[in-house]
């Protein structure tokens, strides 16, 4: 079958309507060579169709070539669809009765200007579904789309116009007829959400997805808007190219779903329409009164701004305005004169409309007409006029002013910043304390400073100047110019007075200061001298002197009376000296010449010369004092020197002698040990009983060193001498008695006869070969050589470790003694304290605390008990005391 054909060609068209709707005789054979794929989409969406009408009358059918034969479903399903009752239908089941029902319903169709072509009651009774698919069809076409009308289209044509109205927003969406635009069921799902946004969400929809599009828009459809599913998804999707029937029937069931909302929307265009055209003619007036109200506000407003012609004091502020008005003619006004044009337009092609729609003309309020705007607009104009220049012809003053300003400003500050500080320069009184180089100096300086002074005068007059042609330009600040002017000139003149001032006390100060420089000159030239006379003077009055002599203190005296007898000379000149600086005095108080300066030639002043001849006055009977002591103290040291010698040149002598007598009494051993003893007794007391002699020179000796006399010529011996002769002579006596009382304890200890104790003492005395009670070494070497000893270096030194312990080198008579009796005689041993201490410990290799202390006195037990080492042998017991070890130490190194 030609598809495009087919398209193009409505068929089964009904009288009545246009005849470009008038099918050919043959389109309906055609039409029955049905597609078994368009059949059956068909009948399903034909079956749908009746039942959603059906079912008002609470019925439906299921198949619809059986239920609609005995035409009483059919004659029904008209009812429903017309609202109108048909003839009362047969009720018997015979063919006549359901040919008779069909008839009655296809004559009702008829009635409504259908024109039925080759469709027979005989043919619908006998179930054919073709003729009875066809007959359906022409029901639908004149109940459900026929009546549509869009715009200046109807039937099919208006129901496609009506789609494509709807879906026009859908960019996916493009309906261009009743098949193949549905296939991808966007078209469906755009209806449904342009009148019902909230049923479907579109944005997430894709148009690779057409069984879901067209699924979700049947399902909604037949949910919330009571369209049942006329269509199976898979046919559409399945067919290249959808049954246009089933399609324009199903689409034709959402225009009536929507269609009320459609006329209720065609009935408010019309209101609207008309309220629109009283609504735009309201609002083009308001606009004009708004218009008219802000254009005379404004210029109300802008007039007193251009009148205004009080001029600014600035260039910056005049120049501000001169922007102000720029913005005004450049910003502000052009938007006003194009409201002002934009009004006029406005009013009269509001006139204009008002007389098409039969409306009265406009009347602006009061005050708000063309003719007042324009009257209002010439005002604005006029003020505008010569503003400009005005402003122009201020600012050109202004900017003279301004220089004028500036140029004063600066001449002024230069000129300031050159008298600042000069006043108090010209006014300072440097000079009453500047020497005279100083002086000199500063007026160098001065002068400098009078020329530089009539430089300036030039400034001052063109300040002057300059304020005098502000004040005729009127200028706005003219009284701080006028002020700061008049400050200058003062000022001027006042630097003129002070300098003529200064000049003057210079050149008085510099005569005064070179007077004043002369008799410094003077001064220094005598002072010096005189000054260093005195000095000279006062060292030699202060001179300490050290005399020993008379002879030589009279020498002094002699001196001191010739210095005395220079003083008067010498006083004329210090008051010719003081007599200078007293005129140079006088000057400084009549001329009040502040002498800050000193003498700078010297440093000597009257008070320093006062002071130095007082002090030389002073010195002059000091001197005369200290001389006469002298002589006295002299004359005393004489008499002590001789005192102390006559005593001294006796105990000297006396000394010496009895130390020879002491000498040979030890060695010559004349009777026995105990005679000796006995003599040398009677030696020691009579040396004891010479003591006050000793001390009653010590006396005199102290005497002489409090005076400090340090030399002796009537004798050798000095206190020195007789001290150490003395302490010696003690020493010897008492060592020497010792050495008898010992010798005596050895010999009875030892049971030495007297004969072995002279034979020691003639051995020793024969090797002591420097006559001085001692050997040293080698004499005892010799002499233990003599007795028969024969030993090597050890023996002599283990010998050497027992008579002299301390390592002096030398050997007492004693140690001798000592060592030759041990050499013979028999003493207590290590060995017999060891036995004792064994004896008492009861037998034991230690001895306790308690048994030391039962034996012992308790000095000794104690003395013991520190000392002894715990005893650590194997037998011990606590507390335990090795004696033993103990016994050794008591002998320590001198056990042989």
């Amino acid at each position: 079958m030609d598809h495009h054909h087919q398209q193009q060609h409505h068929h089964h068209q009904y009288d009545g309507g246009e005849n470009d709707y008038m099918p050919q005789e043959d389109d309906w054979d055609r039409d029955m060579l049905l597609d078994p794929a368009w059949e059956k989409q068909q009948r399903k969406t034909f079956t749908a169709w009746c039942n959603s009408h059906l079912r008002k009358a609470g019925t439906q059918i299921d198949n619809i070539e059986e239920d609609f034969r005995d035409g009483l479903k059919l004659m029904l399903l008209l009812e429903v669809i017309s609202g109108e009752r048909l003839a009362k239908p047969e009720r018997g089941k015979m063919r006549v009765h359901k040919i008779s029902n069909v008839n009655k319903a296809l004559d009702f169709i008829a009635s409504k200007g259908v024109k039925l072509v080759s469709i027979g009651a005989e043919e619908i009774v006998d179930g054919n579904a073709k003729m009875t698919l066809g007959m359906i069809w022409t029901i639908i076409l004149r109940f459900a789309i026929q009546d549509i009308s869009v715009e200046e289209t109807s039937a099919k044509e208006g129901l496609l116009l009506w789609c494509q109205r709807k879906t026009a927003p859908y960019k996916n969406v493009n309906i261009q007829n009743f098949h193949i635009s549905w296939k991808d069921g966007l078209g469906f799902c755009a209806l449904i959400h342009r009148h019902r946004p909230e049923l479907i969400d579109y944005g997430k929809l894709r148009k690779d997805d057409p069984m879901t599009n067209l699924n979700t828009a049947f399902d909604v459809a037949e949910k919330y808007l009571d369209i049942p599913k006329m269509l199976d998804a898979e046919d559409i999707v399945g067919t290249a190219r959808p049954d246009e029937k089933a399609i324009m029937t199903y689409v034709s069931s959402f225009y009536h779903a929507f269609s009320g909302a459609q006329k209720a929307e065609t009935a408010a265009n019309r209101i609207c329409k008309v309220l629109a055209v009283n609504q735009e003619n309201e609002q083009l007036m308001e606009d004009y009164e708004k218009l008219a109200s802000d254009l005379l506000e404004w210029i109300r407003r802008t007039i007193p701004w251009l009148e205004n012609r009080v001029p600014e004091n600035t260039m910056q502020a005049m120049q501000q305005k001169l922007e102000d008005f720029r913005d005004y003619r450049r910003l502000h006004k052009p938007p006003k004169v194009q409201e002002k044009c934009q009004l006029e337009i406005n009013f009269n092609t509001l006139q204009t409309k008002l007389r098409l729609s039969n409306r009265p003309a406009f009347m602006p309020s009061e005050g708000k007409m063309v003719s007042d705007i324009s009257n209002a607009w010439g005002g604005l104009e006029g003020a505008e006029k010569g503003y400009e220049e005005w402003l122009l012809n201020e600012i050109r003053r202004l900017e003279r002013l301004d220089h004028l300003a500036e140029k004063f400003r600066q001449k002024a500050a230069i000129h300031e910043a050159w008298t600042d500080g000069k006043e108090e320069m010209l006014q300072d009184k440097d000079f009453e304390t500047a020497t005279l180089s100083e002086i000199k100096a500063l007026l160098k300086k001065h002068e400098a400073f009078e020329s530089d002074l009539a430089a300036h005068q030039d400034r001052v007059e063109q300040i002057a100047a300059i304020a005098q042609e502000l004040n005729e330009l009127e200028y706005y600040d003219s009284p701080s110019v006028n002020a700061r002017c008049q400050r200058i000139c003062d000022q001027w003149d006042s630097l003129g007075v002070l300098t003529q001032k200064r000049s003057e006390a210079l050149q008085r100060t510099e005569k005064l200061l070179e007077t004043i420089d002369q008799l410094y000159l003077e001064f220094a030239k005598r002072a010096a001298p005189f000054n260093n006379w005195m000095e000279g003077a006062m060292e030699d009055l202060q001179d300490t002197f050290i005399v020993h002599t008379i002879e030589e203190i009279q020498g002094l005296s002699t001196a001191h009376e010739q210095f005395k007898a220079t003083l008067p000379e010498a006083d004329k000149e210090r008051q010719a000296i003081l007599g200078i600086h007293n005129e140079i005095a006088k000057i400084v108080q009549t001329y009040h010449v502040n002498m800050a300066g000193t003498n700078p030639y010297t440093t000597i002043n009257p008070q320093e010369i006062n002071a130095k001849w007082d002090k030389v006055r002073q010195l002059v009977p000091q001197r005369d004092q200290a001389l006469v002591e002298e002589h006295a103290r002299q004359q005393n040291n004489e008499r002590l020197r001789r005192q102390f010698a006559n005593q001294a040149n006796v105990i000297g002598p006396w000394i010496q002698t009895k130390m020879e007598e002491i000498g040979r009494i030890s060695i010559e051993m004349h009777g026995t040990l105990e005679d000796q003893l006995t003599h040398l007794r009677q030696y020691e007391k009579s040396i004891v009983n010479y003591k006050p002699k000793i001390d009653q020179l010590e006396g005199d000796h102290q005497l002489i060193q409090e005076a400090l006399i340090f030399d002796n010529k009537h004798t050798n011996y000095t206190m020195e001498h007789i001290r150490v002769g003395w302490e010696q002579l003690l020493t010897t006596i008492a060592r020497t008695i010792n050495e008898i009382e010992n010798q005596i304890l050895t010999r009875d200890a030892k049971g030495i006869s007297q004969d072995q104790m002279n034979e020691f003492r003639a051995s020793f005395n024969h090797f002591d070969r420097k006559r001085t009670g001692m050997m040293d070494a080698e004499d005892f070497r010799a002499c233990l050589i003599s007795m028969g000893y024969n030993m090597g270096e050890a023996e002599f030194s283990r010998i050497m470790s027992i008579v002299d312990p301390n390592r002096l080198g030398l050997i007492t008579f004693q140690a001798f003694i000592d060592f030759m009796s041990r050499e013979t005689a028999d003493t207590d041993t290590a060995d017999q304290v060891m036995a004792s201490f064994k004896v008492l410990a009861g037998d034991k290799n230690y001895i306790l605390a308690d048994e030391l202390r039962r034996e012992l006195p308790p000095d000794q037990a104690e003395y013991c008990i520190a000392r002894m080492t715990p005893y650590s042998g194997p037998d011990t017991v606590p507390g335990a005391l090795d004696y033993m070890s103990f016994s050794t130490a008591l002998y320590g190194e001198s056990d042989l």
